[in-house]
């Protein structure tokens, strides 16, 4: 069984950082793309930042400039480095990751429980 847990959130000024972690564990044969995802009550969940397993990166034009999306591939790890914080980065971060398990044989998609992040005074 695949499992996502994320780790990093809490509460930040304005103008702070964070940095969010994302673990994937269990029988994992390979991975692929993995993503951070935010929803907030006025909002639908959205991208903030996707990493392809060769590298490549896309963020949402909000985030750009102020975050930062790795991986550690050994350790099935992705992570969100996010500076410049503002009140409206303030959502439940979710990790995401395309992953193959060995059984069954057949990537499918997986989420974390989801990690909360307030920018406020």
């Amino acid at each position: 069984q695949v499992q996502l847990v994320e780790s990093g959130g809490g509460l930040v000024q304005p103008g702070g950082s964070l940095r969010l972690s994302c673990a994937a564990s269990g029988s994992i044969v390979s991975i692929g793309t993995m993503a951070w995802y935010r929803q907030s009550p006025e909002k639908q969940r959205e991208l903030v930042a996707s990493i392809r397993s060769g590298g490549s990166t896309n963020y949402a034009d909000s985030v750009k400039g102020r975050f930062t999306i790795s991986r550690d591939i050994a350790k099935n790890t992705v992570y969100l480095q996010m500076n410049s914080l503002k009140p409206e980065d303030t959502a439940v971060y979710y990790c995401n990751a395309d992953v193959t398990p060995r059984l069954p044989l057949r990537p499918s998609a997986y989420w974390g429980q989801g990690t909360q992040v307030t920018v406020s005074p």
